[in-house]
Protein backbone atom coordinates (compact mmCIF):
# COMPACT_ATOMS: atom_id res chain seq x y z
CA UNK A 1 0.00 0.00 0.00
CA UNK A 2 2.85 2.50 0.50
CA UNK A 3 4.67 1.68 -2.26
CA UNK A 4 0.79 1.89 -4.24
CA UNK A 5 0.90 5.91 -2.51
CA UNK A 6 4.09 6.48 -3.70
CA UNK A 7 3.77 5.78 -6.56
CA UNK A 8 0.61 7.60 -6.82
CA UNK A 9 2.39 10.66 -5.30
CA UNK A 10 5.04 10.41 -7.69
CA UNK A 11 2.92 10.64 -10.75
CA UNK A 12 1.00 13.65 -9.17
CA UNK A 13 4.20 15.55 -8.59
CA UNK A 14 5.57 15.19 -12.18
CA UNK A 15 2.55 17.11 -13.42
CA UNK A 16 1.80 19.85 -10.97
CA UNK A 17 4.94 22.08 -11.22
CA UNK A 18 3.94 21.97 -14.93
CA UNK A 19 0.74 23.91 -14.41
CA UNK A 20 1.86 27.35 -13.28
CA UNK A 21 1.43 28.90 -16.92
CA UNK A 22 -1.50 28.19 -19.71
CA UNK A 23 -0.23 26.85 -23.05
CA UNK A 24 -1.60 29.91 -25.01
CA UNK A 25 -0.02 30.85 -27.81
CA UNK A 26 1.44 34.01 -28.15
CA UNK A 27 -0.01 35.14 -25.18
CA UNK A 28 -3.50 34.88 -26.40
CA UNK A 29 -6.03 32.90 -24.49
CA UNK A 30 -8.40 30.59 -26.68
CA UNK A 31 -12.27 31.50 -26.35
CA UNK A 32 -12.61 27.42 -26.20
CA UNK A 33 -10.42 24.97 -23.69
CA UNK A 34 -10.34 21.70 -24.34
CA UNK A 35 -11.42 21.01 -20.36
CA UNK A 36 -14.75 19.61 -20.96
CA UNK A 37 -13.93 18.11 -24.48
CA UNK A 38 -15.09 14.39 -24.48
CA UNK A 39 -12.31 13.12 -26.77
CA UNK A 40 -9.72 14.78 -24.35
CA UNK A 41 -11.19 13.57 -21.84
CA UNK A 42 -11.03 10.00 -22.98
CA UNK A 43 -7.52 10.51 -24.22
CA UNK A 44 -6.06 11.34 -20.90
CA UNK A 45 -8.07 8.15 -19.45
CA UNK A 46 -6.67 6.35 -21.62
CA UNK A 47 -3.16 6.98 -20.55
CA UNK A 48 -4.28 6.73 -17.24
CA UNK A 49 -4.75 3.52 -17.85
CA UNK A 50 -1.79 2.39 -20.04
CA UNK A 51 0.80 4.61 -18.67
CA UNK A 52 0.28 4.83 -15.64
CA UNK A 53 -0.12 9.28 -15.64
CA UNK A 54 -2.59 10.42 -13.02
CA UNK A 55 -6.06 11.38 -15.33
CA UNK A 56 -6.49 14.39 -13.09
CA UNK A 57 -3.54 15.97 -13.92
CA UNK A 58 -4.28 15.17 -17.64
CA UNK A 59 -7.56 17.09 -17.33
CA UNK A 60 -5.80 19.69 -16.26
CA UNK A 61 -3.23 20.30 -18.35
CA UNK A 62 -5.97 20.13 -21.37
CA UNK A 63 -7.93 22.96 -19.18
CA UNK A 64 -4.68 24.66 -19.65
CA UNK A 65 -4.65 25.21 -23.13
CA UNK A 66 -7.51 24.98 -26.23
CA UNK A 67 -7.84 24.69 -29.95
CA UNK A 68 -5.35 26.84 -32.01
CA UNK A 69 -6.97 28.04 -35.30
CA UNK A 70 -3.76 28.91 -37.06
CA UNK A 71 -2.72 25.40 -36.38
CA UNK A 72 -5.67 24.23 -38.17
CA UNK A 73 -4.80 26.71 -41.48
CA UNK A 74 -1.43 25.71 -41.25
CA UNK A 75 -1.87 21.68 -41.66
CA UNK A 76 -4.42 22.23 -44.47
CA UNK A 77 -3.36 20.92 -47.79
CA UNK A 78 -2.82 23.07 -50.47
CA UNK A 79 -6.36 24.07 -52.24
CA UNK A 80 -5.39 22.88 -55.71
CA UNK A 81 -1.96 21.13 -57.63
CA UNK A 82 -1.52 24.56 -59.24
CA UNK A 83 -0.50 25.83 -56.34
CA UNK A 84 2.34 23.29 -56.13
CA UNK A 85 5.87 24.76 -57.55
CA UNK A 86 9.02 23.35 -57.68
CA UNK A 87 10.80 26.36 -58.44
CA UNK A 88 9.02 28.31 -55.74
CA UNK A 89 9.90 25.72 -53.02
CA UNK A 90 13.53 25.48 -53.98
CA UNK A 91 14.04 29.17 -54.30
CA UNK A 92 12.94 28.89 -50.86
CA UNK A 93 15.65 26.54 -49.88
CA UNK A 94 18.66 25.99 -52.17
CA UNK A 95 20.00 29.60 -52.22
CA UNK A 96 23.14 31.61 -51.41
CA UNK A 97 22.21 32.73 -47.79
CA UNK A 98 21.12 28.97 -47.04
CA UNK A 99 24.20 27.69 -48.01
CA UNK A 100 26.49 30.40 -46.54
CA UNK A 101 24.54 29.59 -43.07
CA UNK A 102 25.45 25.92 -43.67
CA UNK A 103 28.70 26.23 -44.20
CA UNK A 104 29.27 28.08 -41.16
CA UNK A 105 27.66 25.41 -39.07
CA UNK A 106 29.50 23.08 -40.68
CA UNK A 107 32.80 24.35 -39.78
CA UNK A 108 31.18 24.95 -36.17
CA UNK A 109 30.75 21.74 -35.38
CA UNK A 110 33.00 19.88 -37.83
CA UNK A 111 34.33 17.39 -35.26
CA UNK A 112 30.36 16.31 -34.67
CA UNK A 113 29.44 16.20 -38.19
CA UNK A 114 32.20 13.99 -39.45
CA UNK A 115 31.95 11.61 -35.85
CA UNK A 116 27.94 11.19 -37.31
CA UNK A 117 28.50 10.33 -40.65
CA UNK A 118 31.20 8.14 -39.84
CA UNK A 119 29.34 6.30 -36.80
CA UNK A 120 26.21 5.92 -39.42
CA UNK A 121 27.29 6.09 -43.10
CA UNK A 122 25.91 9.25 -43.89
CA UNK A 123 27.29 11.92 -45.99
CA UNK A 124 28.05 15.03 -43.97
CA UNK A 125 26.67 17.11 -46.40
CA UNK A 126 23.13 15.38 -46.07
CA UNK A 127 23.23 15.91 -41.94
CA UNK A 128 24.18 19.50 -42.89
CA UNK A 129 21.30 20.08 -45.51
CA UNK A 130 18.68 18.63 -43.32
CA UNK A 131 19.20 20.92 -40.40
CA UNK A 132 19.42 23.66 -42.48
CA UNK A 133 15.99 22.86 -44.49
CA UNK A 134 14.37 22.26 -41.42
CA UNK A 135 15.45 25.13 -38.84
CA UNK A 136 17.87 27.26 -40.79
CA UNK A 137 20.45 25.32 -38.50
CA UNK A 138 18.08 25.83 -35.15
CA UNK A 139 17.58 29.75 -36.28
CA UNK A 140 14.00 28.61 -36.80
CA UNK A 141 12.86 25.96 -34.20
CA UNK A 142 9.11 26.97 -33.59
CA UNK A 143 7.04 29.04 -32.03
CA UNK A 144 3.89 27.10 -31.02
CA UNK A 145 3.22 25.24 -27.46
CA UNK A 146 4.00 21.98 -28.67
CA UNK A 147 1.02 20.51 -26.07
CA UNK A 148 -1.56 22.98 -27.78
CA UNK A 149 -0.55 22.49 -30.90
CA UNK A 150 -0.50 18.61 -30.50
CA UNK A 151 -3.84 18.77 -28.91
CA UNK A 152 -5.41 20.80 -31.79
CA UNK A 153 -4.58 18.92 -34.23
CA UNK A 154 -5.56 15.01 -31.93
CA UNK A 155 -9.01 16.77 -31.02
CA UNK A 156 -10.15 18.90 -34.01
CA UNK A 157 -8.54 17.70 -37.30
CA UNK A 158 -10.32 14.37 -38.52
CA UNK A 159 -8.21 13.33 -41.47
CA UNK A 160 -5.42 13.00 -39.10
CA UNK A 161 -6.60 12.81 -35.82
CA UNK A 162 -5.48 9.16 -35.20
CA UNK A 163 -1.69 9.98 -35.96
CA UNK A 164 -1.31 13.36 -34.35
CA UNK A 165 -3.04 11.42 -30.66
CA UNK A 166 -0.34 8.93 -31.48
CA UNK A 167 2.17 12.25 -31.36
CA UNK A 168 0.75 13.49 -28.20
CA UNK A 169 0.83 10.43 -26.25
CA UNK A 170 4.67 10.12 -27.14
CA UNK A 171 4.98 14.00 -26.32
CA UNK A 172 3.60 13.31 -22.47
CA UNK A 173 5.48 10.26 -22.62
CA UNK A 174 8.93 12.30 -23.57
CA UNK A 175 7.83 15.14 -21.29
CA UNK A 176 7.75 12.83 -17.84
CA UNK A 177 10.67 10.19 -19.55
CA UNK A 178 13.02 13.62 -19.29
CA UNK A 179 10.86 15.17 -16.37
CA UNK A 180 10.60 18.54 -18.71
CA UNK A 181 7.00 20.61 -18.45
CA UNK A 182 4.74 19.87 -21.53
CA UNK A 183 3.52 23.81 -21.07
CA UNK A 184 7.11 25.04 -21.73
CA UNK A 185 8.43 23.15 -24.43
CA UNK A 186 7.95 24.73 -27.94
CA UNK A 187 8.04 23.44 -31.61
CA UNK A 188 6.28 23.52 -35.10
CA UNK A 189 2.54 24.02 -35.79
CA UNK A 190 2.68 20.36 -36.46
CA UNK A 191 4.31 19.29 -32.53
CA UNK A 192 7.77 19.23 -34.36
CA UNK A 193 10.32 19.86 -31.70
CA UNK A 194 14.21 21.16 -31.74
CA UNK A 195 17.13 21.67 -34.20
CA UNK A 196 16.44 19.22 -36.38
CA UNK A 197 12.37 19.44 -35.69
CA UNK A 198 11.46 15.25 -34.73
CA UNK A 199 8.57 14.51 -34.33
CA UNK A 200 7.75 13.27 -30.54
CA UNK A 201 7.92 9.67 -31.70
CA UNK A 202 10.77 10.12 -33.72
CA UNK A 203 12.55 11.59 -30.66
CA UNK A 204 11.75 8.54 -28.70
CA UNK A 205 12.64 6.30 -31.06
CA UNK A 206 15.34 7.59 -33.53
CA UNK A 207 17.42 10.10 -31.27
CA UNK A 208 20.52 9.62 -29.82
CA UNK A 209 22.29 11.29 -26.75
CA UNK A 210 25.92 12.15 -29.10
CA UNK A 211 27.18 14.83 -26.89
CA UNK A 212 27.71 12.17 -23.97
CA UNK A 213 26.17 14.18 -21.09
CA UNK A 214 23.96 11.75 -19.83
CA UNK A 215 20.21 12.99 -22.09
CA UNK A 216 18.72 14.00 -25.73
CA UNK A 217 18.25 16.86 -25.64
CA UNK A 218 17.23 18.49 -29.51
CA UNK A 219 16.08 21.92 -28.45
CA UNK A 220 19.63 22.99 -27.39
CA UNK A 221 22.19 20.48 -28.16
CA UNK A 222 23.93 20.69 -31.56
CA UNK A 223 25.31 17.67 -31.00
CA UNK A 224 22.56 15.78 -30.18
CA UNK A 225 21.02 17.24 -33.22
CA UNK A 226 23.45 16.21 -35.38
CA UNK A 227 23.95 12.48 -33.83
CA UNK A 228 20.50 11.77 -34.00
CA UNK A 229 19.72 13.41 -37.76
CA UNK A 230 22.12 10.62 -38.72
CA UNK A 231 20.78 8.07 -36.57
CA UNK A 232 17.31 8.47 -38.38
CA UNK A 233 18.50 8.25 -41.74
CA UNK A 234 20.55 5.40 -40.82
CA UNK A 235 17.86 3.73 -38.77
CA UNK A 236 15.60 3.69 -42.13
CA UNK A 237 17.81 2.14 -44.79
CA UNK A 238 20.79 4.62 -45.70
CA UNK A 239 22.96 3.01 -48.33
CA UNK A 240 26.23 4.26 -47.41
CA UNK A 241 28.13 5.36 -50.43
CA UNK A 242 24.94 4.88 -52.92
CA UNK A 243 23.47 7.86 -55.08
CA UNK A 244 20.12 9.70 -53.90
CA UNK A 245 18.52 10.97 -57.13
CA UNK A 246 19.20 10.57 -61.42
CA UNK A 247 17.91 13.62 -63.52
CA UNK A 248 16.11 12.59 -66.72
CA UNK A 249 17.26 15.21 -69.88
CA UNK A 250 14.39 17.98 -69.23
CA UNK A 251 11.41 17.50 -71.58
CA UNK A 252 11.36 14.15 -71.01
CA UNK A 253 7.75 12.67 -70.76
CA UNK A 254 7.78 9.57 -69.02
CA UNK A 255 4.99 7.38 -70.33
CA UNK A 256 1.89 7.27 -68.30
CA UNK A 257 2.54 3.27 -66.46
CA UNK A 258 5.73 4.87 -65.48
CA UNK A 259 4.57 7.54 -63.49
CA UNK A 260 3.12 7.38 -59.95
CA UNK A 261 2.27 9.37 -56.97
CA UNK A 262 4.33 8.21 -54.11
CA UNK A 263 7.80 7.40 -53.59
CA UNK A 264 8.13 3.50 -53.46
CA UNK A 265 10.78 2.42 -55.97
CA UNK A 266 8.97 0.26 -58.29
CA UNK A 267 10.04 1.83 -61.58
CA UNK A 268 12.59 -1.02 -62.88
CA UNK A 269 15.90 -0.29 -65.11
CA UNK A 270 14.64 -3.10 -67.49
CA UNK A 271 11.38 -1.54 -68.17
CA UNK A 272 12.70 2.43 -67.93
CA UNK A 273 15.26 1.37 -71.05
CA UNK A 274 12.05 -0.88 -72.85
CA UNK A 275 10.58 3.06 -72.49
CA UNK A 276 13.20 4.52 -73.62
CA UNK A 277 14.66 6.07 -70.34
CA UNK A 278 18.49 6.19 -69.57
CA UNK A 279 18.53 4.48 -66.35
CA UNK A 280 22.67 4.54 -64.49
CA UNK A 281 22.06 0.75 -62.96
CA UNK A 282 21.60 -2.56 -63.84
CA UNK A 283 18.39 -3.88 -65.02
CA UNK A 284 17.14 -5.25 -61.41
CA UNK A 285 17.64 -1.79 -59.66
CA UNK A 286 14.51 -0.15 -59.19
CA UNK A 287 13.69 3.54 -58.95
CA UNK A 288 11.37 5.71 -57.94
CA UNK A 289 9.95 8.27 -60.84
CA UNK A 290 10.14 11.89 -59.29
CA UNK A 291 8.14 14.44 -61.06
CA UNK A 292 8.89 17.95 -59.74
CA UNK A 293 6.07 20.23 -61.47
CA UNK A 294 6.56 24.22 -61.40
CA UNK A 295 3.40 25.50 -63.50
CA UNK A 296 3.73 26.95 -66.97
CA UNK A 297 7.60 24.95 -67.23
CA UNK A 298 8.73 21.76 -68.01
CA UNK A 299 8.23 19.34 -65.27
CA UNK A 300 11.80 17.46 -63.85
CA UNK A 301 11.89 14.13 -64.05
CA UNK A 302 14.23 12.17 -61.87
CA UNK A 303 15.23 8.60 -60.83
CA UNK A 304 14.94 8.75 -57.14
CA UNK A 305 17.23 6.40 -55.40
CA UNK A 306 16.75 4.42 -52.67
CA UNK A 307 18.59 6.97 -50.43
CA UNK A 308 16.21 9.60 -51.79
CA UNK A 309 13.47 7.41 -50.31
CA UNK A 310 14.85 7.06 -47.05
CA UNK A 311 15.42 11.48 -47.17
CA UNK A 312 11.31 11.34 -47.82
CA UNK A 313 10.88 9.46 -44.57
CA UNK A 314 12.15 12.61 -42.71
CA UNK A 315 9.19 13.99 -44.88
CA UNK A 316 7.12 12.16 -47.24
CA UNK A 317 7.70 15.07 -49.96
CA UNK A 318 9.43 14.72 -53.20
CA UNK A 319 10.22 18.41 -53.31
CA UNK A 320 11.37 18.39 -49.26
CA UNK A 321 13.55 15.74 -50.39
CA UNK A 322 15.25 17.04 -53.90
CA UNK A 323 15.56 20.43 -51.54
CA UNK A 324 17.86 17.82 -49.18
CA UNK A 325 19.48 16.64 -51.79
CA UNK A 326 20.43 19.54 -54.14
CA UNK A 327 20.81 21.64 -50.83
CA UNK A 328 23.13 19.46 -49.70
CA UNK A 329 24.79 19.15 -52.94
CA UNK A 330 25.89 22.47 -52.50
CA UNK A 331 27.16 22.30 -49.56
CA UNK A 332 29.19 20.27 -50.66
CA UNK A 333 30.28 21.96 -53.83
CA UNK A 334 31.32 25.15 -52.00
CA UNK A 335 33.03 23.92 -49.02
CA UNK A 336 35.17 21.55 -52.04
CA UNK A 337 35.79 25.18 -53.54
CA UNK A 338 36.62 26.57 -50.32
CA UNK A 339 39.46 24.10 -49.47
CA UNK A 340 40.85 24.14 -52.83
CA UNK A 341 41.00 27.76 -52.80
CA UNK A 342 42.76 27.42 -49.01
CA UNK A 343 40.51 28.49 -47.07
Amino acid sequence: MKHALRRSAARIALFIPLLAAPAFAAGARPQETFANDEQAAAFAADMAQRHGFSEAELKSLFAATGPNASVLSAIQPAASAERRSWQRYRERFVNDRRSQQGLLFWQRHAATIAKASAVYGVPEEIIVAIIGVETEYGRNTGRYSVLQALATLAFRYPPRAEFFRGELENFLLLARENRQSPLEIKGSYAGAIGIPQFMPSSQRRFAVDFDGDGQIDLRNSPEDAIGSVASFLAQHGWQTGAPVAHPLPLGTEPPAELTQTDLTLRQSASALRRAGLAAPGPDGARYAMVDLVTPDAPTEYWLGEQNFWVISRYNRSSFYAMAVFQLGEKLREEKQALLAAGQ
